[in-house]
């Protein structure tokens, strides 16, 4: 490891690294738990990197690492050998065992020396360490930290603080010095003949900004009935539920209402649409639907109740994303305020999980006390969703440094042409009518149900209306069988490029039985579907590459989807064949499903190709274990027509 690393303005890659957390904590290392030889590599608290570097020598030599093994998403053991203690002989006699715990507030480290000699071995441990204070948007962009803070040591403890992060480290009895810009722990030790010896040290930081709180009571996930019949699922679901219990978060506002951070490292906040779409997922699990309730609870907390162009407010909107300060994004002319209202599918997706927890059991006085907010997300969808009164919902970025497209494929290039030409806006996206249309149905139902018979009438109407204008306008005739457009542009004209976004729309009741045969071969086909999963893109088109982030690569949750829709209208075996191809992927990833991968075929690589900036674990990924156990199992809701 070295201290002094060479920057370049390159997001981090992240797939070699080894991660551990407990949001809002998690800790980048490198296989060996060492941590400084990747950009990425660090202690990080909500927003802020409060530890950039580690290193560890016993009796001056760097332990030789053997094995890392995991122990749950918070837990991680790094085993390695110390030869250089060793007597004479080809096994070896001495072993070291860091062990890395994240908790809400910090990490612990420990080390423990063991020792089969028939005598005592002393020797000094050292730990050096590089306090930290950089954020998490400098990291993102490859940058260097601007300043390293200065450290106050005093009788074997450390405080620093910046970026609005104090933070506290207790060596343990160590003799702790600065040491050049970092800190040096040292412990002499005598491990006992045949016996171990443990050191190590606490770090505890908090954030005086924060938004977000962690979540310290443990999880509850309802039994899978029946059992996953696929070892592969099996395995896939029992580590995407305990990465999901460590993604839990609450806001410092609403401390009783717990939601999932999207995903590590650059997501450990709320975002609407991953939030809800996680939530969603797991609603056969989510024992008291208490994570359901939470999500809709602290969103409904903060829905849109005046028009503000700065941060794309609009009354009964659901927000985007929620930081502590600003994310600016130099490199893409990228700002964010704190509080960001940029997307135009969460409002929608609010009202279904609203609806679909219902039929799970969400109590009645909980769906009544959020009726006024439903009210009001439907009123957005027809008074600003759609924006030019044309009955369907677009977006555009009116801020001129928001995000430039603003559904779940939100990349600039992430809506483009067969021939690769970019679309202009504003657009209005396949799947955002879907979900709209599916929102208008179930939210009239709910209004039936608690505000008495006909009161949902006006909005299975406005349902009506969109429906008929998205079949007069996005579908698109093909030798190859008609399929609906990805979006529209600014001038109505729908945009052909075949990808993954069709996969949504299925099991929202917006197409025929004919319509979503149609779209069900499309998914199937050898040019969406990769054998790893639904490709975002067709590799018929000009702008497909398996490295793409929204042109080629695939997403797990965006398959999930496409299974459940598939499965809802009834093509179990299409379902089964896209689902399979997430099951044949997961081997390669540990069970722990990255936010994405490439889009190879499987025919041409036994694997799949890492995306290697991709996030994990990522909450909706995790959760579309979840979503594709109902498929396969058929699971329905108690109170499913």
């Amino acid at each position: 490891m070295t201290d002094t690393l060479t920057h370049t303005a390159l997001q981090p890659f992240l797939d070699a690294e080894t991660v551990v957390l407990r949001a809002p904590v998690q800790a980048w290392s490198g296989a060996d738990g060492a941590m400084g030889a990747a950009p990425i590599h660090g202690v990080y608290l909500g927003d802020v990197r409060v530890l950039a570097g580690l290193r560890l020598e016993v009796g001056g030599d760097v332990p030789e690492p053997i094995a890392t093994v995991p122990v749950g998403a918070s837990a991680v053991r790094f085993e390695s050998l110390l030869r250089g203690l060793d007597d004479p002989g080809a096994d070896p006699d001495v072993r070291a065992s860091l062990a890395r715990v994240t908790a809400t507030t910090g990490i612990h480290e420990r080390l423990t020396l063991t020792s089969r000699l028939d005598r005592v071995v002393t020797t000094e441990v050292r730990m050096r360490l590089v306090p930290d204070a950089t954020t998490m948007e400098r990291i993102k962009a490859g940058l260097p930290p601007e300043s390293v803070p200065q450290s106050t040591v005093a009788a074997g403890s450390a405080t620093w603080h910046g970026e609005g992060a104090h933070v506290a480290l207790d060596g343990r009895g160590a003799s702790l010095e600065p040491d050049g810009g970092g800190l040096t722990l040292t412990w002499t030790v005598a491990i006992p003949a045949g016996e171990s010896v443990t050191v190590g040290f606490d770090l505890r930081a908090y954030v005086d900004t924060a938004v977000v709180a962690g979540v310290r009571a443990p999880a509850r996930w309802g039994a899978l009935d029946p059992a996953p019949s696929d070892d592969r699922l099996a395995r896939w679901l029992t580590r995407a539920l305990d990465d999901l219990e460590a993604l839990r978060l609450t806001t410092t506002e609403a401390p009783d209402d717990v939601f999932l951070a999207a995903g590590a490292p650059w997501f450990f906040t709320l975002f609407g649409r991953d939030s809800l779409w996680a939530a969603r997922f797991l609603l056969p699990v989510d024992d008291g639907l208490l994570l359901a309730s939470g999500t809709l609870r602290v969103l409904a907390g903060l829905q849109g109740s005046a028009r503000v162009a700065s941060t794309a407010e609009q009354p009964g909107k659901i927000m985007h994303e929620l930081r502590s300060q600003t994310l600016t994004l130099e490199s893409s002319g990228i700002s964010l305020p704190p509080l960001y209202f940029g997307t135009v599918d969460a409002t929608a997706l609010w009202i279904c999980l609203l609806h679909d927890a219902w039929t799970w059991g969400l109590p009645d006085e909980q769906v009544e006390a959020l009726l006024p907010h439903l009210v009001r997300a439907l009123e957005w969808m027809r008074d600003f969703g759609d924006s030019d009164g044309d009955g369907l919902l677009e977006y555009v970025d009116e801020t001129g440094h928001g995000l430039s497209n603003q559904g779940w494929k939100d990349s600039g290039d992430s809506v483009q042409w067969r021939d690769g030409t970019l679309a202009e806006g504003p657009i209005a996206l396949v799947e955002v009518q879907a979900y709209a249309y599916e929102a208008a149905v179930h939210g009239a139902d709910l209004l039936d149900r608690f505000s008495g018979a006909g009161s949902g009438d006006p909005w299975r109407q406005w349902a009506a209306r969109l429906r008929t204008r998205f079949h007069e306008s996005f579908w698109i005739s093909s030798p190859d069988g008609d399929y609906p457009a990805i979006a529209l542009d600014r001038d109505k004209r729908p945009v052909d490029t075949v990808t993954s976004n069709l996969g949504h729309v299925l099991g929202t009741g917006l197409l025929s039985a004919e319509q979503a045969a149609l779209v069900a071969r499309r998914l199937v086909s050898p040019e969406l579907a990769s054998g790893f999963g639904l490709r975002t893109m067709s590799t018929d088109s000009a702008g497909y590459w398996p490295l793409s982030y929204h042109g080629g690569s695939v997403w797990t949750h965006d398959t999930a989807i496409a299974v459940s829709g598939l499965a809802r209208d009834g093509f179990t075996a299409e379902a089964a064949s896209l689902a399979e191809g997430l099951l044949a992927a997961a081997p390669s990833f540990d069970y722990r499903m990255p936010e994405l991968h490439s889009g190879d075929d499987a025919r041409e690589v036994p694997r799949p190709v890492p995306y290697p900036a991709a996030c994990r674990p990522q909450a909706w990924s995790a959760a579309a274990s979840v979503a594709v156990w109902q498929a396969l199992h058929g699971v329905r809701a108690p109170r499913s027509r």
